[in-house]
């Protein structure tokens, strides 16, 4: 029984992650922009090191804008990056942003070695750690987001599934880019520290692959993408 009571809040907080990453991933792959929650992950780990090189709590509120403000960089620089070359894909983008953000983390961890555990626990998460607070601000937040996507879901969408046909209608790509990749960067800002980078990348990734081979059609989708991730 005690057992059962212990693995409540993490399984509640599985739940919570299944309901928000399996419907950012149906974005994430028809953008075809697979490994961008790692680049995000590790720019926000980028922003953290600066904060705690800079003599601030790695618990505190300012490091906690200071690595939101770091990933609303990396959503600014994804949503612009599309857009300037087409003949260039985004994940070569999106791969130097990982490198480059995880060489400055590297070079400026060095310069804080007593705060290293905290950032690598940033990056690896312990979902089985999570409390009951975690639980329930997560869920305040990632109900918020879903309720913007909710909102919003005809621009969000006909930019996943048909870029050049949303550009065409008039639709600003670049801003609403922005907005997707800033709301998908506060989901992983949050969803990493409390699961870790593989396991938020399978929540993202699995089910909305297993989804699109068996539904077209984005109800659907989301209906076998959420059955998976809560199995």
């Amino acid at each position: 029984m005690e057992i059962l009571v212990f693995l409540l809040a993490p399984f509640v907080a599985s739940l919570i992650l299944t309901g928000i990453h399996a419907y950012l991933g149906v974005h994430v792959v028809e953008r075809g922009v697979i490994f961008v929650d790692l680049a995000l992950a590790q720019i926000a780990a980028l922003g953290a090191t600066v904060a705690v090189v800079a003599g601030m709590d790695p618990h505190g509120r300012a490091s906690y804008w200071i690595s939101l403000g770091f990933t609303f960089l990396g959503a600014a620089i994804f949503s612009f990056a599309r857009s300037a070359r087409g003949h260039i894909p985004q994940e070569a983008f999106i791969g130097i942003a990982y490198a480059v953000a995880s060489a400055t983390a590297i070079l400026l961890m060095s310069k804080a070695v007593g705060e290293t555990e905290h950032l690598k626990d940033m990056l690896v998460g312990n979902i089985l750690a999570v409390s009951w607070a975690e639980v329930r601000k997560t869920a305040l937040l990632y109900g918020a987001i879903g309720i913007f996507h909710f909102l919003f879901r005809k621009k969000f969408l006909s930019i996943s599934m048909n870029h050049a046909k949303a550009e065409r209608s008039g639709v600003s790509v670049r801003f609403w880019d922005f907005l997707f990749y800033a709301s998908f960067g506060f989901v992983v800002t949050s969803s990493v520290a409390i699961a870790g980078v593989l396991l938020v990348f399978c929540y993202l990734i699995v089910p909305s692959v297993g989804a699109m081979l068996f539904a077209d059609r984005i109800g659907p989708r989301l209906a076998i993408g959420w059955t998976m991730g809560t199995l």
